[in-house]
């Protein structure tokens, strides 16, 4: 360590032909004799000068001497000098040799001292020397016996480390030279929240020709008290009914008029209700005042009560609310903030300085949950409240009979604490009014398409026809779809398809136009080239999209599609067709015709040499002879639904109408597609276009 410090020392010593630089002394370091811990050599004198900052003593302690021992050290020694003043002589081997300093430290009396290491010529038990650690110790300037000349500040003296600071009384101030204090009253200012004034040497008689003035100034929103002692006593003289007249403590508030006290009498307790008071004291050159003490004290300043609030709370609920205390307010479960028109997420007022509050309270206000939404073919009510607010209840329902909701005929929504109109079941989503299908004015009994019987309007709401095109119609499935068979539609332009529902005769001065969007043929349809002839029906089925929603009404409804659950067969079960095809030989009927007729088993329709497929059967009524015909294709072979009463049985469309003989009415057979097979794609169509 002392090696370190000396190239540390050659360093700065360089440097300083350079630069200047100051090479503060270390605080501790370690003394080795040459060789340790090896036998030191003979004949030897070194000198080491150790040395710490100011302000500090330098103690010096053995870690290990072994040198050789002889009466008063006289061959080999070290030697600790201090300012020309041996502090010990030393040598020998253990702790009790005459002349071995042991594990005692030795304090020098300043910030230096010397080593001084002598041996003789010899040294024949090989001494291993010595080895010491020196640091530096703290010296309390202010204490008498450290001073030569007693303690060096003339009242307060603080020690520090390695240094010292004076200080002085109350009344007192410190001069220049940092040591001596002079009296001057006045204590600046105060700005503490509590704090101890007194006249100067108080309780000791005041001096003569004062004028100390005494600044208590705290922050704005604290409210200043001044507690006098008992043991007040100011001159008081009285001449021509005045007093304190030559000594007087004059107490100063923003906004009132000074107060002058003297007498023997303690003012006692003096509520200022300010934040910043001035104290002046005042002696002349005669008469003796033995002076005054006070505590001062602060408290917050107070804010009025702020009031409760309607549908809403305020906290936190206190007494008394003062300065920096705050309140919140929160509204009842279906009320919002508002302050004035504004709606606020949160509120928060807080006391102020001046003893209001920076914000007036906000109201709570009812919420609302906006106008309902509308429902795509219903209509809602209003059963208990008004104005969309909270807690309103109403009740949709769809435009019926034409629409309705799958399981129920209306449901209710509440204006709820989300702002949401929620279901009971906490559902905000409004479910969809749905077609009514397969609903009718019962078809007669008898009647056929060819020779068949005609239509009354509401008879078969779902038959359409194509206002351009005479080949074919449609079964109206829903308020956007049309069912049909392929090969009607094979071959034509959506933008082209226009077709008319509603209608009995093909002249209607009314008909309800349909446009066409967009045709899906079904994937595995074989579609006819261009001049061919058709010779494949399997998979003969179509949808058709309309361009905007169809306005369903009691001339215009869909049909149901079949149930997945119900038998794919229908043998010897009448069934009903209709369509605006061949009546009679030759003729093509302006009238919607409708007829009744059975499925029969394939074995009893063979004609034509047209593959059969399962995707198909076969239907007509050979006794009384009831057939389709053309300009029937695509049109519908519906029947009543199973599991319904017979005054409530919508229909379903099971067939369409799809190919049979040339010429209608030779076997009255034909073949329809069987829609059962096909439910599957004609879902997933509908939902993805």
């Amino acid at each position: 360590m002392f090696v370190m410090d000396r190239v540390h020392l050659i360093i700065c010593l360089l440097w300083a032909c350079v630069n200047v630089c100051e090479c503060e002394p270390a605080m501790f370091g370690e003394v080795s004799s040459p060789q340790y811990p090896q036998p030191y050599p003979a004949n030897l004198q070194k000198q080491w000068d150790l040395e710490v900052p100011q302000g500090y003593q330098i103690q010096l302690t053995f870690n290990h001497l072994d040198i050789e021992f002889s009466p008063d050290c006289y061959y080999d020694s070290v030697t600790v000098v201090s300012d020309k003043m041996v502090l010990g002589k030393f040598c020998g081997r253990n702790f009790t040799d005459k002349f071995h300093p042991g594990d005692k430290p030795i304090l020098a009396p300043g910030n230096r001292l010397q080593l001084v290491f002598v041996t003789d010529d010899s040294n024949h038990e090989s001494y291993l020397g010595f080895t010491a650690f020196y640091q530096a110790v703290d010296i309390d300037e202010c204490s008498s016996s450290s001073m030569e000349n007693g303690p060096p500040c003339s009242q307060i003296c603080l020690n520090t480390l390695g240094s010292y600071l004076c200080a002085c009384y109350h009344g007192y101030t410190l001069r220049p030279d940092q040591r001596t204090c002079v009296l001057e009253c006045g204590g600046g200012v105060h700005s503490e929240l509590e704090g101890t004034i007194s006249s100067p040497g108080f309780p000791d008689m005041s001096p003569l020709d004062l004028d100390c003035i005494y600044t208590i100034s705290v922050q704005p929103g604290f409210m200043i008290t001044l507690n006098f002692s008992q043991n007040f006593h100011i001159e008081q003289v009285y001449s021509q009914g005045e007093s304190c007249l030559f000594h007087w403590l004059q107490v100063s508030v923003q906004g009132k008029e000074p107060q002058k006290y003297c007498g023997g009498k303690s003012p006692g307790v003096l509520n200022t209700g300010s934040h910043f008071v001035q104290l002046e004291y005042h002696t002349d050159g005669y008469g003796q005042s033995q002076g005054w003490s006070l505590r001062y004290t602060t408290q917050r300043v107070q804010c009025p009560h702020p009031g409760s609030i309607g549908n809403g709370t305020v906290t936190p609920k206190f007494a008394q609310y003062l300065y920096r205390d705050y309140v919140h307010v929160r509204c009842n479960p279906g009320y919002k903030l508002m302050m004035g028109e504004k709606e606020i997420s949160s509120f928060k007022s807080i006391c102020q300085s001046n003893g209001q509050w920076h914000l007036t309270l906000p109201e709570c206000k009812i919420i609302d949950c906006g106008a309902p939404k509308l429902l795509l073919n219903g209509d809602f009510e209003f059963v208990s409240g008004e104005n969309n607010e909270y807690l309103s209840v109403i009740e949709y329902s769809c435009n019926e009979p034409y629409y309705r909701f799958k399981d129920t005929s209306k449901v209710t929504y509440e204006c709820a604490v989300d702002r949401k109109w929620t279901e009971v079941n906490n559902n905000d989503i409004i479910p969809s009014c749905y077609p009514v299908c397969g609903k009718n004015i019962d078809v007669r009994v008898g009647g056929r398409v060819f020779g068949g019987k005609p239509a009354r309007p509401g008879e078969i709401p779902w038959q359409l026809f194509h206002k351009t095109q005479t080949r074919g119609g449609a079964s109206l499935i829903s308020d956007y779809w049309a069912l049909t068979a392929a090969h009607v539609v094979d071959g034509l332009e959506s933008t082209n398809m226009t077709w008319l529902g509603g209608i009995i005769k093909t002249r209607d001065e009314k008909p309800i136009t349909m446009e066409a969007e967009k045709i899906v043929i079904h994937p595995n349809y074989q579609k006819v080239p261009v001049g061919g002839h058709q010779t494949n029906y399997d998979n003969d089925i179509a949808l058709i999209k309309m361009s905007a929603r169809v306005p369903l009404g009691p001339n215009i409804r869909p049909v149901c599609l079949p149930n997945k659950t119900h038998e794919p067969v229908m043998e010897g079960k009448m069934g009903t067709i209709s369509g605006f095809g061949g009546f009679e030989e030759g003729l093509t009927s302006e009238i919607l015709r409708y007829g009744h007729i059975r499925e029969y088993s394939s074995e009893q329709c063979v004609f034509g040499d047209v593959p059969v497929t399962n995707n198909m059967f076969c239907a007509g009524d050979e006794v009384k002879r009831v057939d389709s015909c053309q300009g029937d294709s695509g049109g519908p072979l519906f029947f009543p639904m199973l599991g319904y009463g017979t005054e409530d049985k919508p229909y379903e469309v099971r067939g369409i109408v799809s190919w049979g003989p040339v010429k209608c009415g030779d076997v009255s057979k034909a073949y329809y597609t069987k829609v059962q097979n096909y439910l599957g794609w004609i879902e997933e169509t509908m939902a993805y276009n």
